[in-house]
């Protein structure tokens, strides 16, 4: 394992990886959300998610953040572009049609027994939000992509490791510290609580047969740097190990069996925690 680096010239990264591959298989992990909560995928005309990836650069508003809720609708989901009184989920929910807050996230968004809930997709401000990162993977990396197979909408995770194709599955750090046994104290936004989990997280790279070079070494006991990126360097090598947890047999590769995460909403690689939701959508294929 080698130390954490940035992505680069986004355009080029799954053609970087794949040339560092050698021509063979990559199996990528990416702390984002892929996929769409049912509620609004309900609205669709498109048979699942996939089909909607292939015909999103014909929605040119779909990735323009909306600054109030009179913007707020099906072709333009995301919210809110800036912090104004009386913001709340619930509003945003009810302006894209939805009964309540919740509908906004996914199953696998919903906290389990092990972690908290992950933030929803089209949410854009604060710490605890995802829709920018969606925005920026979606629209510069992943619907563009021609040499990339995304997990589960193709299938159990291992059956998408092809010679030259990049196979990306949804990870979360808070899910992958369940996977390896590893209890985080306090905040992985506090540099000294990072550092602090460098033994567990050697154990953890050791028993993947995951051994870490150098500069991984020196980042995992410096607790990844006391800079802000810190944190994010941290994620990255959680995601990888989850990654290479699945790939070793130890979770499960598969989604659950629901029609709606098959095919629209996504799921995180590795979980089994899960709760079938409760609303009334039905898939339009």
């Amino acid at each position: 394992m080698s130390a954490p680096r940035p992505v680069g010239d986004v355009p080029t990264f799954l053609d970087r990886l794949t040339a560092e591959a050698g021509g063979g298989a990559v199996a990528l992990g990416a702390d984002l959300p892929i996929g769409l909560p049912r509620a609004y995928a309900a609205q669709r005309t498109e048979a699942s998610f996939l089909t909607f990836l292939r015909g999103v650069g014909s929605m040119p508003d779909f990735f323009k953040v909306c600054a109030t809720l009179e913007e707020i609708g099906p072709g333009r989901p995301f919210y809110p572009a800036r912090g104004i009184a009386g913001m709340t989920r619930l509003s945003h929910a009810r302006a894209l049609g939805f009964v309540d807050a919740a509908a906004l996230s996914r199953v696998c968004d919903r906290a389990t027994g092990d972690r908290p809930a992950g933030a929803p997709l089209f949410w854009t401000l604060g710490a605890n939000q995802s829709g920018k990162a969606a925005i920026a993977a979606w629209q510069a990396l992943i619907a563009p992509a021609t040499n990339l197979r995304i997990w589960p909408f193709e299938g159990p995770y291992r059956s998408l490791l092809a010679p030259g194709s990049v196979a990306l599955a949804e990870t979360y750090p808070a899910e992958a510290l369940r996977h390896l046994g590893i209890r985080l104290r306090g905040s992985k936004r506090r540099h000294a609580d990072r550092r602090a989990t460098a033994g567990a997280l050697a154990t953890a790279m050791d028993r993947l047969a995951a051994a870490p070079d150098d500069a991984m070494r020196r980042a995992l006991l410096d607790g990844f740097g006391g800079d802000s990126s810190g944190e994010d360097r941290f994620d990255s090598v959680l995601g990888m190990l989850c990654v290479l947890n699945v790939l070793a047999g130890n979770r499960p590769d598969t989604a659950p069996d629901d029609v709606w995460i098959q095919n629209w909403e996504g799921w995180v690689l590795g979980q089994t925690a899960y709760k079938a939701a409760s609303n009334k959508c039905k898939p339009n294929y």
